[in-house]
């Protein structure tokens, strides 16, 4: 039986980053504009309240840059999450950060407590990207930092972005790519989105960026995510966390944000990928077509609204499509043709 993993979050918005990377305001992605250190516990008991005893349930402190606050104030909350470790009522714990705060010092530190996986803001590995974008780092202290986190022995989580100013699929491809090479074990990838009170929107406003369109975000999303799944590296999101804040028009101003951007982005790999199959087989000029897939992952072939069987309906001239599931296909593979059904 497969454990059910659960992320108990801690939000600590912008406490540790002096810098205003032009896409950021922390304050409304997380739906925290303060934080007090007294709430960690309640918190932490509340969402246990929810879980169960066989669940796999992990201690994120996400928002801002974990490493960069006071560093008296990131032990206290350390001490707080390792104390569940010991108690053995969590079994891991994670950060989130930015490379320039990336030390020996910090990294002795998380280990001390227990943290096992430090997820890393590695937006780009392009130079002139992260200057636009004021990033406030550049690609050296992108490849120093993920060389320490390995070296430490931490789990690598490398968070990307998509469309950000000055950025092309090149750039991203070749993002998506260090982070594979650097030996990350999972990924996030974030379509950039404008939201008001940050310098995008005002840059947006005078015309000097362009976001990207919807279609425009999963295309080059889909194809950062086929580097990330062919190399084993584990997708945990595409997009940002759905909530009221991205959907309301005090915060959001423009850009791809779109509830299903994960499953559209899915949607897309899949279809390229059951492309190029068909390309290279003697499917072509058939009437029928019948694809197997993971348990789970129909609705991902399909498409919204039926949009890839349509377009396998029209550019192949296929007269029925049917998808089946097979517990023998692994997630993100197809089978042209049909598996043993299990």
């Amino acid at each position: 039986m497969i454990k059910r993993h659960v992320n108990i979050p801690i939000f600590i918005p912008h406490l540790g980053c002096p810098n205003d990377c032009v896409f950021c305001n922390q304050r409304i992605i997380s739906g925290v504009s303060e934080f007090n250190p007294e709430s960690v516990i309640p918190i932490i008991e509340l969402a246990l309240s929810t879980t169960d005893a066989s669940d796999d349930i992990e201690i994120a402190f996400f928002g801002g840059s974990f490493t960069g606050i006071d560093v008296g104030l990131m032990k206290e909350l350390l001490k707080i999450a390792n104390s569940y470790l010991i108690q053995g009522r969590i079994s891991s714990i994670r950060c989130s950060t930015r490379p320039d705060y990336i030390n020996e010092e910090v990294l002795n530190i998380l280990k001390q407590y227990g943290v096992t996986t430090i997820e890393l803001g590695l937006q780009s590995v392009s130079d002139d990207v992260l200057r636009i974008s004021k990033r406030g780092h550049d690609f050296a202290d992108e490849k120093e930092a993920v060389g320490k986190i390995k070296n430490f022995g931490f789990r690598l989580g490398g968070q990307m972005m998509i469309g950000l100013p000055g950025s092309k699929i090149e750039d991203e491809i070749k993002t998506a790519t260090f982070i594979v090479e650097s030996g990350a074990d999972e990924a996030r990838i974030y379509p950039t989105v404008v939201f008001k009170g940050t310098e995008l929107c005002e840059m947006t406003k005078n015309a000097d960026y362009t976001p990207l369109t919807l279609e425009e975000a999963v295309e080059r999303s889909s194809k950062v995510f086929e580097i990330m799944v062919n190399a084993g590296v584990k997708v945990l999101r595409i997009g940002l966390c759905d909530s009221e804040n991205l959907h309301n028009d005090t915060t959001y101003y423009s850009g791809p944000n779109h509830a299903a951007i994960g499953e559209m982005v899915e949607s897309e790999y899949y279809y390229s990928m059951i492309s190029k199959m068909l390309s290279s087989s003697d499917y072509n000029g058939k009437a029928s077509l019948t694809l197997t897939v993971a348990k789970g992952h129909t609705s991902k072939v399909i498409g919204q609204r039926r949009k890839n069987k349509i377009r396998l309906f029209t550019e192949y001239g296929f007269n029925t499509v049917r998808v089946i599931e097979s517990e023998s296909v692994t997630p993100y593979k197809v089978v042209i043709g049909e598996e043993e059904r299990k």
